[in-house]
Order: C-alpha cells, then sequence, then structure tokens
C-alpha cells in the first residue's frame, strides 16, 4: 500500500535514465549515438581517443550502464564529472516525471512553504487528491515527497482513502519502470480507526481469452 508508509525509489549507480543520460553528455560536450537499442558515448572532450571503442554504453531498454575505463583518459575523474551532472539533471528530471504521473492520476500539486533546499535535499512538495466515494468521511488525502541530491525519490504518507490509494501505487508503478529504480517501503503503525476502513489494493489481471 501507499499509505501509512515511508518510501524509497532506492537509486542503482548502474542505471541512468536515456534521456537524462544524453542530457549530461550534451551539457559536457560528450559526443554519443544510438545503435540498435544502445547509446554509446564515443567521445569525452577534445583529444579523447578510443581506437574504435566506446568510453560508455547504456542499453536503452534496461537504462543500464557500461564503464569502458580501460580506453578513458583520466577515467575516474571522467566518470565522477559525468554522474555529477547525471545527477544535477536526474533530480529535476524526477521531479519533473513524478509531477507528471502524479497529475495523470488525478493529483494535483502543493508546495512545501516550509521546506529548505539543503547539499542533500533539493524538492520537497506534496501531491494530493479527494476520494469520490460517498462513504469516505476523510476524502482529502496528501503524500508528501523529497527529492535527493541525486534524483532519489522519498515518500511519507498517512491515511489514504481506499480509491486514493490505487491511483497513487498506478502512478508510483510506471514511476519505478521510468526511474529504473525500485521502491523500498518501510511500514508505519496503523492507527486503529482507520483498519476497517483500508481494503487490501486491488491487482488487475488482463488476460486474452482464447
Amino acid at each position: 500500500m501507499s499509505r501509512f508508509e515511508s518510501s524509497r525509489f532506492a537509486r542503482n549507480p548502474q542505471v541512468m535514465n536515456a534521456n537524462v543520460l544524453k542530457a549530461a553528455c550534451e551539457a559536457l560536450g560528450w559526443k554519443y549515438s544510438i545503435q540498435n537499442n544502445i547509446l554509446l558515448v564515443t567521445e569525452i572532450g577534445i583529444g579523447s581517443n578510443f581506437y574504435g571503442e566506446f568510453a560508455l554504453k547504456l542499453d536503452v531498454l534496461t537504462n543500464e550502464v557500461t564503464y569502458n575505463t580501460f580506453y578513458m583518459p583520466n577515467a575516474l575523474e571522467k566518470v565522477e564529472e559525468l554522474k555529477d551532472m547525471f545527477q544535477v539533471l536526474n533530480a529535476e528530471y524526477s521531479k519533473n516525471a513524478l509531477i507528471s504521473e502524479f497529475e495523470k492520476a488525478g493529483f494535483a500539486y502543493r508546495s512545501n512553504f516550509d521546506f529548505t533546499p539543503t547539499e542533500e535535499e533539493k524538492f520537497s512538495f506534496y501531491m494530493e487528491a479527494k476520494s469520490y466515494d460517498p462513504l469516505e468521511d476523510e476524502p482529502f488525502a496528501s503524500i508528501k515527497f523529497t527529492i535527493l541530491k541525486d534524483g532519489t525519490i522519498v515518500t511519507d504518507s498517512d491515511y489514504l482513502p481506499n480509491d486514493v490509494n490505487e491511483k497513487a501505487h498506478e502512478a508510483m508503478d510506471i514511476l519505478e519502470q521510468h526511474l529504473g529504480n525500485k521502491r523500498v517501503m518501510t511500514k508505519k503503525p496503523v492507527p486503529a480507526k482507520y483498519a476497517s476502513k483500508m481494503k487490501p489494493r486491488r491487482i488487475i489481471n488482463i488476460e486474452q481469452n482464447i
């Protein structure tokens, strides 16, 4: 469930969103090409020579990245340079992707006016929605989101009506696919007054009858 829990889209350093990686390369002046769903970075600045090899390879379908440090001059320095640029862009990408998917699910954005950005935490805001269940006596719901410097998404929620919880889960499932990061959930204690109101998440299986 998305209610009474905190969660984190734990970032895998071996996974980079292809669109963010392309933007990072363009910002650094690195050249890349895409062939058969493989993104190849072939130049990382003036004087780079990989003798027909690549500096970095990313599978566009899985977002898994491979560094070719054997041929990369100042390999560790260049990898860190790319990661730093990727993180800056990835934090913004995570924020925009999250807001977009939750708005599609019927949520509205609300600023966190108490939030001050830090070195570690770059953005914080709420996504809110209203239940349309006529029997729901607490129809308004809110989920707090914090975006860390590397694009990691952290969530925090309390009670969500059943229909709002369904929509939140659907949006988070799509985000997992977009970001290539699994969501790790930590449950909170559920107050007794809510135990009878919370239905299990509806699982929809679409099967084609032959």
